[in-house]
């Protein structure tokens, strides 16, 4: 991006994702609003905030943290449960500080057996997740699971929850969600005006600020994207490789491989994960007689490497590919993050059978150490792309 361009988010919070969050929350929070931390893209926001509270996302993604953690926990578990243990062990991460309960679900066993020795510290609601999610009864239970939450912030909080409240959350969110995708249209444009940066500062901040912040903040984000076209400022250059990234949740330390491929020369147009752009892929269900059952279906739609059969991956990668015109895909995997590296298999075999596309698959954690070995193979992936 050129220097001098306008911030695509300009807030007042200033410093990295993570430090801009932790100031809107701060800000929530004097204004007396109740801090629920959360751990993962299946916790239902629309009831998080009709109980009057604000979602606050859990440290997870620091290699500094993992030493202390793995006096207890394995030294072969992946990165993003030990960083998350360690952060607490520690007393590090000020999300869990000032977060008054913590939301968990049981996406894989590691995370909740972690679940498991941190319940003693504050109140930990764990919500039992449905992994067959086209079954009847996934729905169901996954319902129910929800109502469950409500009764919970509902004693928690010493707050009624009132039905709608949800249902004017779920309008919140479809409007918000329309938003983000209208910004996720610009970096669909060739040449794209906006880098990964702002992309994944975007959707880690609307993680946490209120629904009707963020469509203010996202109003604004379109103005400046749409200045951005008209005075021809774009991000790299005109001819640079497009990637789509894939797989795992990335932040914090992990984003060396967004930098390490933009150092390269490419540009990520596409953040295919529960960190990026897959918690606004969709819209949530309008005046429906329950409105719990329909922000459940809504969630058991996401497409995560816990769900099986997870064909819902493939049918949203075919929307992503069409609509953002990637020349590579990469799938990023956490080290002993088992199902998306088992799922990796059949993500390679469909993104270069059907999309005839090049395919890489990179195993990582959140140390530097193979950041070289990184960087040689993406810079040997971009070296095979045909010269636009």
């Amino acid at each position: 991006m050129e220097t001098g361009v306008e911030p695509l988010v300009n807030d007042g919070f200033a410093g990295e994702p993570a430090k801009r969050a932790l100031g809107y929350i701060q800000s929530q929070r004097e204004k007396g609003k109740n801090v629920v931390g959360i751990y993962c893209g299946y916790a239902p926001m629309e009831v998080i905030r009709a109980a009057g509270a604000v979602p606050a996302v859990l440290c997870a993604f620091a290699n500094k943290t993992i030493e202390v953690a793995e006096t207890v926990l394995p030294a072969n578990l992946c990165p993003l449960i030990k960083s998350s243990y360690g952060f607490i062990k520690t007393d590090t991460c000020p999300f869990y500080s000032i977060s008054e309960v913590v939301i968990a679900e049981t996406t894989c066993d590691g995370k909740k057996k972690m679940f498991e020795l941190i319940s003693h510290i504050k109140p930990t609601y764990v919500m039992d997740l449905p992994q067959l999610p086209d079954e009847k009864e996934a729905l169901d239970n996954w319902t129910v699971m929800i109502k469950k939450l409500k009764g919970f912030l509902e004693t928690t909080f010493d707050r009624k929850i009132d039905d709608r409240d949800v249902e004017q959350e779920i309008k919140e969110t479809n409007i918000k969600n329309k938003l983000m995708n209208k910004v996720f249209d610009f970096a669909a444009l060739t040449p794209t005006p906006l880098s990964w940066v702002e992309l994944y500062d975007l959707t880690y901040l609307a993680q946490a600020a209120t629904t009707k912040d963020m469509i203010v903040l996202l109003n604004d984000c379109v103005a400046k994207l749409e200045k951005r076209v008209a005075e021809g400022i774009y991000h790299g250059k005109k001819d640079s490789p497009r990637v789509l990234v894939t797989g795992c949740p990335v932040g914090g330390d992990a984003t060396k491989v967004f930098k390490i491929i933009e150092e390269a020369g490419a540009v990520i147009v596409t953040l295919d994960s529960c960190t990026g752009m897959k918690p606004f892929a969709s819209l949530i269900a309008e005046n429906t007689p329950d409105p719990y059952a329909a922000v459940a279906r809504r969630y058991l739609d996401l497409p995560c490497s816990c769900m099986t059969p997870n064909n819902r991956r493939l049918t949203e990668l075919d929307k992503m590919i069409e609509r953002f015109k990637p020349d590579v895909v990469i799938d990023v995997v956490l080290h002993a993050c088992h199902s998306y590296n088992i799922e990796s298999h059949r993500v390679k075999e469909y993104v270069t059978s059907k999309h005839h596309l090049p395919f890489l698959k990179i195993e990582t954690d959140y140390s530097q150490s193979d950041t070289g070995q990184i960087r040689t193979r993406v810079e040997a992936l971009l070296e095979i792309l045909p010269q636009k």
